[in-house]
This record gives structure tokens, C-alpha cells and sequence, in this order.
């Protein structure tokens, strides 16, 4: 039997449910393979077994899902190229295998943290898609864990490691724009609508109840699952901490900024008429001490805001730099085209495996602080939206400034069984 019962865990854990009993893992030496566990193997974890697997010295030891169906898929691939690994339904057994080096983390958002979390405290290296965390109060824990244990997090906004988009970005540091004033983040394309499906028995292959996890209690739907979840608040952060997240960073790395004082946000849905709990309009500014941050989000249109359907455009007194999915290009404010170039290769994985053998947190292009600060403004746009008003946020404290309904999305509650470790 794949994973771990509730009683069996119970009995092998402490309280929470989080925080194991197990020895920090020791990472390999130079020469050493770094051994890598995926949880989360629909979709991009699919992408994440490719990346790590094809790396030099690393290998792909674990696969861990609650869909059974889709695990056991994944593991007759290995077995079909003669390859071992093991497969588990819970993510806390997989944790207890001391020779573990790295989890790679693929699930629904709202899963995202209780795993890196518990990864972390179990004495694993982490890598963790996007975004970083559920709510604000998760990201920040998980930055401080990584410290206090000395835990390399890379956050998956894979630009971090693009060659052409590191190039457009020093250019546009060189000052050769002149003042950057704006950023604009720009998420614009077209997704259709998931209709209305009614509650259901969760698929026999399935272990609904651990996928549930922290989020509250309800019966399966099929709409509320695989993808589609990112549109529900219980388990996703909409196409903003979806695909926004990545112009969103772009942006905020372009700038050179961390935390803004101030967001405002409207959204809503004017194409959507279905399950859709989330926006497919959203318009959100980000105001620093003296640039601003826009992010404009639109996913009812096949064609492009400024030339981009996802992509960055930088506004400077001599002119703009423009990041996208070709590359980048910039534009002088006569109409003269500048410098630009393709995107170019990038290997977040590889970049990844670099700090876990260095043990330099330095040595990765996406921190946990950075994904940290990135999924922040992503959380701040869907809650100035949802209290409908602008906020002033405290950036050292992480709160909002005079707004008790405001701050009362900072964090969330957890189910009985899955809370979160403390520091």
C-alpha cells in the first residue's frame, strides 16, 4: 500500500502533524547524487520530474501524489526505462526516508507551504512552485524556517534564471533609460470558461481528504480539482498568484523593489458565468516611494495589452524596455528601436542543485525571500480587491495599516491534523 494512514501517522508524529521526528538529511558532496523527491505529479510536477531527473548527479528517487492513478502513471514511466523509485500518497512518509536530499513541490497552492514547511523542518532542501505560499503570514513563515535551518528554498518563477531576461534587466539598471517611473505586469489572454458541475464521490483513486489537507471540509467537485482549482479561494490565489506571479516578479526585479506602501485593486468577472470564484479582470497598482507597480490582468482576450500577452513593460525618461515571451527589446522615447535579444535557455533546477551542493542561499536566483516578496504582492492585490478599498501596508511588520478586515486575510485557519510548525 502507497503512503501512510491516519492512524499509523498519528501514531509516528507529534502534534500538528508537521513537525517529524526524522534527522536532518545530509546533502551529498560534490561528486554525491542529489537525491529528489516530487510531491505533486499532475501537471508542472510533471515538468519538475523531466528537469530534475535530466540533470547530471541528481536523481529522482520519490514521487508522491494522492492520485493514485496519476502516481502509478508516473511510476511505470521509470519502470519503463529500467529506473527505481518509490511512491507514496502522503507527503509525511516520503519525509521519513532520511537518504531524501530535496523535495520539489507541485500541488494546489493552499499545499504549498505545509509541505515546504515540513520539508524544511525534516532537513530538506526545497524547491516549491509558485506562488511561494497561500497567505502572507505562510510566506514569512517558511522565510524563517529556511534560516533557522539552514534550508535552501528556490521559489519556481523560472524568468529568475532566464540568460536574455537577466541581459534586459542590467540594461535597464545601467541607467541608460534614465528615472524608471513604472512598471507594468501584464497577464492577458484567454481562458475558457469551466461551467457548473455539482458535488460528486471524490474517484475511488483518489485520497480526498489529504488533498483537502488545511482547507476546510467539502465534498468532492470536479471543478474544485485538478486545474481547476486555481480558481477557488480554499486552494488557489486566482490567475494573479497562477501566472501574474511571474510578471509580477519581473516587474518588481526590474524596479529593484521589495514590499510596496500601498495597493489598490478592483476586479471582478465580465466574461465568467460558472464555478469561477476568482477574478478574470483585475487592474491593481502597487505604490512605492517613488515608482509605481501596475499589474493588469485580462483573461478573455486572444490578443495582447502592448504587443505582450504575458509580459513587462518599463516606462523611463529616455524611454521603455520591454520584456516578454520573444525577449526583450527597447524602444528609445524618439521611436528608435535599442538593444533587445531572445529570452535565451534558463535552468532554475540546475541553478537550484547549484546552492544545494554550495549551501549558499546567495547562489539561488529565486530565494525564498524573493518568492517570498513576489507571492506577497499577489496576496495584497486579491485582498485589496476583496475589501474593496486601497490599503497602506506596513512592510516591516507585514500588516496593514488600521484595517482589522484587511488583516484578517493575512493568515487562515487549518483543518484539525494540518497545522502549520511553529518557530
Amino acid at each position: 500500500m502507497r503512503g501512510l494512514t491516519r492512524r499509523d501517522f498519528v501514531k509516528s508524529s507529534i502534534v500538528g502533524g508537521v513537525a517529524l521526528a526524522v534527522p536532518y538529511s545530509k546533502t551529498r558532496g560534490a561528486n554525491g547524487d542529489i537525491r529528489v523527491g516530487v510531491a505533486g505529479i499532475h501537471g508542472r510536477g510533471g515538468g519538475l520530474v523531466r528537469e530534475f531527473h535530466d540533470i547530471s548527479g541528481v536523481k529522482v528517487v520519490a514521487l508522491c501524489d494522492v492520485d493514485g492513478k496519476a502516481l502509478d502513471d508516473r511510476i511505470k514511466e521509470f519502470k519503463g526505462r529500467n529506473e527505481k523509485v518509490a511512491g507514496y500518497e502522503d507527503y509525511r512518509r516520503m519525509l521519513e526516508d532520511k537518504s531524501l536530499d530535496v523535495v520539489a513541490i507541485a500541488t494546489p497552492d493552499h499545499w504549498h507551504v505545509p509541505i515546504a514547511a515540513a520539508s524544511v523542518v525534516a532537513g530538506k532542501d526545497v524547491y516549491v512552485e509558485k506562488p511561494l505560499s497561500h497567505t502572507i503570514a505562510e510566506g514569512r513563515l517558511l522565510v524563517n524556517l529556511a534560516r533557522k535551518h539552514g534550508r535552501m528554498v528556490q521559489h519556481g518563477t523560472q524568468s529568475r534564471s532566464s540568460e536574455g531576461i537577466t541581459q534586459g534587466i542590467e540594461y535597464l539598471k545601467s541607467g541608460k533609460l534614465g528615472k524608471i517611473r513604472m512598471a507594468k505586469a501584464i497577464n492577458c489572454q484567454l481562458r475558457g470558461p469551466i461551467g457548473r458541475v455539482a458535488d460528486s464521490e471524490a474517484p475511488p483513486h483518489v485520497n480526498y481528504d489529504l488533498w483537502l489537507g488545511p482547507a476546510p471540509k467539502r465534498p468532492f467537485n470536479k471543478n474544485r480539482f485538478h486545474y481547476n482549482w486555481h480558481w477557488h479561494w480554499d486552494y488557489g490565489t486566482g490567475d494573479t498568484g497562477n501566472d501574474g506571479v511571474h510578471q509580477i516578479d519581473i516587474a518588481r526585479w526590474g524596479l529593484g523593489v521589495e514590499m510596496p506602501n500601498a495597493v489598490s485593486c478592483s476586479g471582478g468577472q465580465l466574461f465568467y458565468d460558472d464555478d469561477h470564484e476568482t477574478p478574470d479582470t483585475q487592474i491593481a497598482t502597487f505604490e512605492y516611494d517613488d515608482v509605481y507597480l501596475m499589474y493588469e490582468m485580462r483573461l478573455w482576450t486572444p490578443y495582447g495589452l502592448e504587443g505582450h500577452d504575458n509580459g513587462d513593460v518599463f516606462y523611463g525618461d529616455g524611454g521603455t524596455l520591454s520584456i516578454g515571451r520573444k525577449g526583450w527589446q527597447v524602444t528609445f522615447k524618439n521611436g528608435k528601436a535599442g538593444p533587445g535579444g531572445p529570452r535565451g535557455s534558463y535552468s532554475h533546477a540546475e541553478n537550484f542543485i547549484k546552492a544545494v551542493r554550495s549551501r549558499k542561499a546567495s547562489d539561488l536566483n529565486a530565494d525564498v525571500e524573493v518568492g517570498h516578496h513576489s507571492a506577497t504582492l499577489c496576496h495584497l492585490a486579491n485582498i485589496a480587491m476583496r475589501v474593496g478599498r486601497r490599503l497602506k501596508f506596513d512592510t516591516k511588520q507585514e500588516r496593514f495599516i488600521a484595517d482589522t478586515e484587511a488583516n484578517t486575510y493575512l493568515t487562515k485557519k487549518y483543518r484539525k491534523g494540518y497545522e502549520l510548525p511553529t518557530m
